[in-house]
């Protein structure tokens, strides 16, 4: 139920996002260049790496030594909207209807936090990661990684369609309110630098 569910959600808002989808492509390819979508491989059911695709937000700029200038310096305001309205996680619904992702499920991370994981919160690969999740509607970037991760395990024990269907509610709120998009001092997320104590829970 919950990938037939998937498959027609995710059909269904391409056709009738398709017109927002081309104007924000348009405006990423006038602001920011090309490419127009932001490609990187993430973990997704099991641990499976694929590539997620998103609306590019930042620009391409690097320091004398080619290194990529930090997020705060290479997210304009016009990639801070996309973020800040959700905008930008639109292109994700491919992925969705391609079977890497599910409209509802821990959020896909980045390759090198698989090695960090303790058990339990390896737990988050279980299922397929979504555009949106129990954690993104209770924090998103505004709480810890352990306790991002406490409630990516939570729904992986508790999930049902209904869940998904009162998170999916619960994500539009808070899209209008745009609550968690940053971290206090960072542009988006302090990096996940593993658990201290392994992060088990007794």
């Amino acid at each position: 139920m919950k990938r037939l569910f998937d498959i027609l959600a995710s059909l269904t808002a391409l056709v009738l996002l398709s017109p927002v989808l081309i104007a924000v492509a348009l405006l990423v390819r006038v602001k920011l260049g090309s490419p127009i979508l932001f490609r990187q491989t993430r973990p997704g059911l099991h641990g499976k790496p694929f590539d997620i695709l998103k609306f590019r937000t930042m620009l391409d700029a690097e320091d004398k030594n080619g290194t990529p200038l930090p997020d705060d310096q290479r997210l304009t305001p016009f990639g801070s909207t996309l973020r800040a309205t959700s905008l930008d996680e639109l292109p994700e619904l491919l992925n969705v209807l391609k079977g890497d992702m599910s409209l509802v499920g821990p959020r896909p991370l980045l390759m090198q936090y698989l090695p960090l994981y303790s058990k339990r919160q390896a737990r988050r690969h279980e299922v397929r990661p979504g555009i949106t999740g129990w954690a993104q509607v209770n924090g998103r970037n505004a709480i810890s990684w352990q306790e991002k991760f406490e409630l990516d395990v939570w729904y992986v024990e508790n999930r049902t369609l209904a869940l998904d269907l009162r998170i999916l509610l619960m994500t539009v709120a808070g899209v209008l309110k745009r609550e968690g998009i940053t971290q206090d001092g960072h542009a988006t997320a302090e990096p996940f630098a593993g658990n201290d104590n392994k992060g088990e829970t007794p």
